[in-house]
């Protein structure tokens, strides 16, 4: 099989300079979730059919992905049509499917194939009943038999009263798709092609043209605008934090808690409201995530409590506790049972265990050994303007409030730094390492 995806829409209602297909919903762009539905089809080829700011969908797809232009919008017919010298000397079938349609489930597009050939059908459409139809292409049937689909505008009363409506989702025998475009016209109120007309085309050559109908009405929900986008992605949100609950974890208010697809969280672990979990994100089981918390592309352990913190590219390994109002960016690799307090920040920098950092630190490019306390304060001074530096500080070590480690530097185990200190040299192991200016004290200064 191979599938044509109209993504060639200029979306203007969406009042973006992005094309409508890149937006993201629920953290992925539509387009990205049509192909990704496709994929449980195992389509051989992905055919795009692009023309608004084309580049800005091969930028999220890449320059391989295939895909013919519609250089004028001239209508849905007109845009299959552009896919013609990709499909004209295909055997197989063709799966056509809008590209703004990303609550679309692989199951069903499953079953909807599946269908199709069970009734041996030569084409098939997707659809669903709806209560109030208003503005949907209606599905005019004899018996099982697709006839034709008529749009609202061109419907009379007695047409108007079919509740079934077009999901714009559509498989054909390629060959007798090629056909019948070449067959389709423009004579219609919105002076258009159609591909709802290649349907009426094969019906009158007594070809038989069949209908799925969704159960799910919401499946096939547009995306036509800003407001229409923010109600697919809290569906899809949804869909996430009910099958996460499911699998065993706990989440206080899914309705304020958002959790990207590709997010793994083990059984028991507690989200609480106002979380952010993001892209590869992975937390293990018996964990607390709590209030305020961001977690981005970060592999999170067993047992872990984090507090009002934002941690991006990180390792947090079992029993470590962090905030609140911490930040781990890129590289940050805390062992197990570290302790990361409030304004602490690391970067590129491993923790191992037992570490603790309670208070207003900034830890980046270092390495810190087991057990090593680093008072409130500390700074490692890493960046010299032109170049960054490591500093690299032994295990069991206690170092005093407001140090300055003074990269490249290295502080040997079991050492101590005095508070205040600006260390510049390296320290070496189980020795006391004091840097400050002299107290004066001047008696009755105040008098």
């Amino acid at each position: 099989m191979k599938s044509i995806i109209m993504a060639a829409g200029k979306g203007t209602r969406m009042k973006s300079d992005l094309p409508k297909v890149v937006h993201l919903a629920h953290g992925k762009p539509m387009v990205v979730r049509i192909i990704d539905a496709l994929n449980a089809l195992d389509v051989e080829e992905n055919i795009l059919i692009l023309g608004h700011k084309k580049e800005k969908v091969l930028e999220v797809l890449g320059n391989d992905v295939s895909y013919v232009v519609q250089e004028e919008q001239l209508g849905t017919g007109h845009a299959v049509k552009q896919a013609i010298p990709k499909i004209k000397d295909y055997d197989g079938d063709v799966l056509i499917i809008n590209g703004d349609i990303p609550l679309i489930r692989k199951q069903t597009l499953i079953d909807f194939y599946n269908f199709y050939k069970s009734e041996n059908a030569d084409g098939i459409i997707l659809s669903a009943v709806f209560e109030n139809p208003f503005s949907y292409g209606r599905v005019i049937k004899d018996g099982n038999k697709v006839l034709r689909i008529v749009e609202e505008k061109e419907a009379n009363e007695e047409q108007k009263k079919v509740k079934e409506i077009n999901a714009g989702v559509y498989i054909f025998k390629a060959q007798d798709l090629v056909k019948a475009l070449e067959k389709i016209n423009n004579n219609n109120e919105k002076g258009e092609y159609y591909i709802t007309d290649v349907i009426e085309i094969l019906s009158n050559e007594n070809k038989k043209v069949i209908s799925y109908s969704l159960e799910d009405s919401m499946e096939i929900q547009g995306v036509n605008s800003k407001v229409e986008l923010a109600l697919v992605s809290k569906v899809l949100r949804e869909r996430k934090n009910t099958s996460l609950m499911e699998d065993g974890v706990i989440l206080i208010d899914p309705a304020t808690t958002y959790i990207d697809d590709d997010v793994k969280i083990g059984r028991d672990t507690t989200i609480y409201p106002n979380v952010t979990l993001q892209g590869n994100t992975e937390i293990g089981e018996n964990s607390e995530i709590l209030s305020g918390t961001r977690i981005i592309d970060s592999k999170i352990y067993d047992n872990v409590r984090i507090e009002s913190s934002v941690i991006e590219e990180s390792i947090v390994e079992n029993g470590v506790t962090i905030g609140p109002y911490a930040h781990l960016r890129p590289k940050s690799h805390l062992k197990e049972n570290v302790h990361i307090g409030n304004f602490v920040e690391t970067k590129k920098s491993t923790l191992e265990k037992g570490v603790k950092a309670g208070h207003l630190t900034y830890l980046g490019d270092a390495h810190i050994g087991e057990k090593t306390n680093i008072g409130a304060g500390t700074i490692t001074c890493n960046y010299d303007g032109k170049n960054k530096f490591k500093t690299e500080i032994g295990k069991e070590v206690f170092i005093g409030s407001d140090t300055m480690l003074v990269a490249p530097v290295t502080v040997g185990d079991n050492s101590l730094i005095g508070a205040g200190s600006v260390i510049t040299k390296d320290v070496p192991s189980d020795s006391l390492s004091v840097e400050r200016s002299k107290q004066i004290i001047k008696e009755g200064w105040k008098k």
